[in-house]
């Protein structure tokens, strides 16, 4: 265990006594609540039963779990629950009347269906808090459509500005647009409740986030200049429109290095450190925007340079004249990295018979009220027997009615 873990955990995380209903699947809505469990909220993850989440399936699996799901569900309190069975939607009220926060991303008008809208709710618990994740909204034309993370990033934008110009665009290979959502979520969970509790309002309300809209909230100036200039912001490849020089450039060791030097003393520098001093005194490249015009002369005579030497050459030439510059990481070199190993970013965590895995730690880090790893992703309704029995009192019988029932 990490030191930072340790130091985690002798402390009270800043979200302790907050408790949480995650009700839906995949990545969004969980990937709000985990960020959430990591500061000290109690998150309860409903699943159906005998499935789960299908989270548990997918990439890469260690001894039949996704080591994803291990990331994505660690500190949660996992239970089963059908939520389709009338039976299943009572007893999920009893669960929305204790909590302070629901998570859900069901396609808009699911829980209405079932009886577990947010009108529902709030009159058996008027201070509750529910985060509603959708694809397009709780509203508009567009509310009822299948909201998928990849349309989103197309729609919000940002598929259109990534890959090269004479290209088709192209995505990240992650998951990216949920991942946006589930911060937005999660930063208007924490509004939400300040205005609740710190600001005594003392009242519910609805936190409507849309994956496109969280994309949208993403791309910087686009919008102000087209409306303005009419300014349509193509994709650049490596490079970052009206910002030069800034890009990705080839090594003789078949490494790619990323360089930053938009800054006039920064470019001067760079020009300085590659041996074109005539660049550098150059009036046509004395500010950023007298540069973006000769970005591909600039960038040719970068390449040139970084052409000539091993990654490692033109990192150590770049830092020690104080230019931005650094390697572009695949997941083995993050674990190799000493900055990595010294910030306590890999975590180690017990799976049982002595079985081990390294998860990533969370950001940001709070000084003293740190979050950290309690337990990775359990096993499917792991803790039925401490929510039903603990928090809703049900008894064994009970419990073992609603198990031979299919309910949980």
């Amino acid at each position: 265990m990490e030191p930072s873990q340790n130091k985690a955990q002798s402390k009270q995380k800043p979200l302790a006594g907050v408790k949480v209903l995650e009700m839906g699947q995949l990545l969004a809505g969980p990937f709000a609540t985990v960020l959430l469990a990591w500061f000290g909220a109690e998150v309860i993850k409903i699943e159906p039963p005998g499935t789960g989440d299908p989270l548990r399936s997918w990439r890469t699996l260690h001894k039949g779990t996704s080591l994803w799901w291990y990331s994505l569900a660690r500190n949660k309190k996992c239970i089963t629950l059908d939520l389709r069975q009338k039976r299943g939607q009572e007893i999920a009220r009893q669960l929305a009347e204790r909590v302070d926060v629901i998570v859900e991303n069901f396609k808009p008008g699911t829980l209405e269906k079932w009886g577990l809208g947010f009108e529902d709710v709030k009159t058996i618990n008027p201070r509750v808090i529910m985060a509603r994740i959708s694809g397009w909204g709780q509203t508009g034309p567009y509310a009822h459509k299948p909201g998928f993370a990849a349309v989103g990033e197309g729609v919000g934008g940002l598929r259109y500005v990534t890959g090269d110009r004479d290209r088709p665009p192209v995505r990240p290979n992650l998951s990216l647009g949920d991942s946006l959502t589930g911060l937005h979520a999660a930063f208007g969970i924490l509004t939400a409740l300040y205005y609740r509790d710190a600001k005594g309002a003392n009242t519910g309300q609805i936190v409507d986030v849309a994956i496109y809209e969280s994309v949208l909230n993403m791309m910087e100036s686009t919008i102000p200049e087209y409306d303005k200039a009419g300014v349509i912001r193509e994709r650049e490849g490596t490079r970052l429109s009206g910002i030069v020089p800034t890009g990705t450039y080839p090594c003789n060791d078949g490494v790619y290095v990323i360089i930053g030097a938009n800054g006039d003393n920064l470019f001067k520098r760079l020009m300085a450190a590659i041996g074109r001093v005539e660049m550098a005194n150059d009036p046509r490249f004395t500010h950023n925007d007298d540069r973006v015009p000769w970005a591909d002369e600039i960038d040719q005579a970068i390449s040139e340079w970084t052409q000539g030497l091993s990654s490692a050459e033109v990192i150590r030439a770049l830092e020690n004249t104080a230019v931005p510059v650094g390697p572009i990481y695949s997941a083995k070199d993050m674990m190799a990295d000493p900055h990595f190993q010294s910030r306590g970013l890999f975590q180690e965590v017990d799976l049982g018979d002595g079985d081990k895995v390294k998860l990533p730690a969370i950001s940001p880090r709070l000084t003293e009220t740190p979050g950290g790893i309690e337990w990775p992703g359990p096993k499917l309704g792991a803790h039925n027997h401490e929510i039903y029995g603990g928090l809703l009192g049900y008894g064994d019988e009970e419990i073992n009615k609603l198990v031979a029932a299919g309910i949980i």
